[in-house]
C-alpha cells in the first residue's frame, strides 16, 4: 500500500502534466489564433454546425486551455478545473466524432480518463493552492 506522501506526490506530477500540456496548447495557439481559427473552419466546413460557432469556438479554446493549465499548475480551484477541463474535451469529443477523426477521439478519452483520476483523488493534492485557501 503506498503512504500519503507518494500518492501526493504521483497527483502532483499528474496534475502538473496536465496542466502543462493544456497551457501548451493555449500558449502555442494564441499567437496564430487567426490560423488556428481557419484550420478548424476549414476542417469543419462539411459539418452541420455554423462557421460562426465554429469561429467563436476556435477562439475560445486557446484561452480555455491556457486558463485550466494554469489553474492545474497551481493546483487553484482544481476540482472545477478539472470539470471544465473534462468538459472541455466532451465538446472536442464531439466535434472530432463530427468530422471522424476517430484517432483524435481516442486520445481525447485518455485525458478524460486522466481528468478522471485527478477529480477521484483531489484527496491527494496538498502541494496546491487550494490546499493554502483551506487553512
Amino acid at each position: 500500500m503506498k503512504n500519503t506522501t507518494s500518492k501526493n506526490h504521483a497527483y502532483l506530477l499528474l496534475r502538473l502534466a496536465m496542466g502543462t500540456n493544456l497551457l501548451a496548447h493555449g500558449l502555442v495557439r494564441i499567437p496564430k489564433i487567426e490560423t488556428f481559427s481557419n484550420w478548424m473552419i476549414n476542417l469543419y466546413k462539411e459539418v452541420v454546425l455554423p462557421e460562426i460557432f465554429i469561429s467563436s469556438f476556435a477562439k475560445i479554446l486557446p484561452f480555455a486551455e491556457l486558463t485550466i493549465g494554469i489553474f492545474l499548475i497551481f493546483g487553484l480551484f482544481t476540482y472545477r478545473t478539472c470539470l471544465a477541463g473534462g468538459i472541455l474535451m466532451i465538446i472536442l469529443i464531439f466535434g472530432s466524432c463530427l468530422v471522424e477523426q476517430w484517432e483524435w477521439v481516442g486520445f481525447q478519452m485518455v485525458y478524460v480518463l486522466f481528468f478522471y483520476l485527478l477529480i477521484d483523488t483531489t484527496q491527494n493534492n496538498p502541494f496546491s493552492i487550494d490546499n493554502l485557501l483551506q487553512k
